[in-house]
């Protein structure tokens, strides 16, 4: 069982960077697809970028897409989603989350397929 704990997370203004970072323990962190997803104050939660166990291929919610860009190392059991260009709409708690399971889709965008979530890391984007 995956254990996943974000970071990174702060205040920044319109059009700044964050590198938000997850690591996991607790399992084998390969064997695992990748997911950031996110949820605004009153809002419900959204995809935001999955990436595949290898690393080889990604895919993004048209809301970021350009903007933001997750990779993942192996090696340290880390996920990582660089956001540039940020915008006061981006502010929200991002979650990264972890799938064991094949779902059988090409891209792992909803909720219901990742097994283990972290807490989550505030991010806030002054206008």
């Amino acid at each position: 069982q995956a254990q996943l704990e974000e970071s990174g997370g702060g205040l920044v203004q319109a059009g700044g960077s964050l590198r938000l970072s997850c690591a996991a323990s607790g399992g084998t962190f390969r064997n695992y697809n990748m997911g950031w997803f996110r949820q605004a104050p009153g809002k419900d939660r959204e995809f935001v970028a999955t990436i595949t166990r290898s690393g080889g291929i990604t895919y993004y919610a048209d809301s970021v897409k350009g903007r933001f860009t997750i990779s993942r190392d192996n090696a340290k059991n880390t996920v990582y989603l660089q956001m540039n260009s940020l915008k006061p709409e981006d502010t929200a708690v991002y979650c990264c989350a972890a799938a064991w399971r094949y779902s059988g889709s090409a891209y792992y965008t909803r909720s219901s397929e990742y097994d283990y979530w972290g807490q989550g890391t505030q991010v806030t984007v002054s206008s």
